[in-house]
């Protein structure tokens, strides 16, 4: 691993070792709103990051991009200047019948196809476990309780193609437990394991594959995103580190 960042112009100094991240910058803008003492510390390659504070605890909020190929970079120049636990609050396509838009997933494991990034990381074709930090998934549960958000648990998958996705690969996968698919998670819990990051995940249903729900744009999804970001925000602020 390259020890200093390339594509993200950061330093130890300005980042905070508890992140969000998310793939859309738009949502990024809209998680930094809640933080105070909020500053710009990166625009370069449009991975849009910002630092600032919630409750008084230092908070980095960073766009990751599409797909475990950008959003690995991401995790691996945070890690660099110090990040040691990551939340990824991502949008997802629902894959079983009775999601609505806005619900929000917790995931307790991630699946993936093998290649690619992963073959690189792992230097073989396995699958190895993708799952999140248990303490930071416990602190998600605890924090949704708390705020009195309503939440579903259960494993997902990620995909790197988004438009290859058709309804065998739903009720395929669907079929084997999994509750929605995106396109980072297993990157991320993977990364998270690989290099003693302590990660997890809070995904909002935008679309589904399986009923016509259309699809939700960072700005529908608006109210939903900021009310899972306190939810990521209290359990990152709970996290010991």
């Amino acid at each position: 691993m390259i020890g200093k960042p390339i594509h993200l112009k950061i330093k130890p100094e300005n980042v905070a070792k508890r992140v969000v991240v998310a793939g859309d910058p738009a949502r990024v803008e809209q998680v930094s709103k809640l933080l105070e003492k909020v500053r710009l510390i990166n625009k370069n390659r449009g991975f849009i990051t910002y630092t600032g504070e919630y409750k008084g605890v230092p908070i980095t909020v960073a766009t990751h991009g599409v797909g475990f190929p950008s959003a690995g970079i991401v995790f691996e120049e945070l890690a660099m200047v110090g990040a040691k636990a990551i939340v990824r609050l991502g949008s997802c396509g629902a894959l079983v019948k009775g999601f609505k838009i806005g619900d929000l997933i917790i995931p307790t494991g991630c699946a993936y196809y093998p290649g690619g990034a992963y073959y690189q990381y792992l230097g073989e074709y396995v699958c190895t476990a993708t799952s999140p930090d248990y303490e930071m998934l416990k602190s998600l549960v605890e924090s949704a309780h708390s705020l009195g958000v309503r939440y579903s648990l259960g494993p997902v998958i990620s995909s790197d193609a988004f438009y290859a996705e058709d309804p065998e690969f739903a009720k395929r996968w669907a079929s084997r437990g999994i509750l929605a698919v995106e396109m980072e998670c297993a990157g991320l819990f993977m990364f998270g394991l690989m290099r003693k990051v302590r990660t997890a995940a809070v995904l909002l249903v935008s679309d589904s594959l399986v009923e016509d729900l259309g699809f939700a744009s960072a700005e529908e999804l608006r109210e939903y995103a900021l009310k899972a970001a306190e939810v990521a925000l209290e359990a990152l602020i709970k996290t010991q580190i």
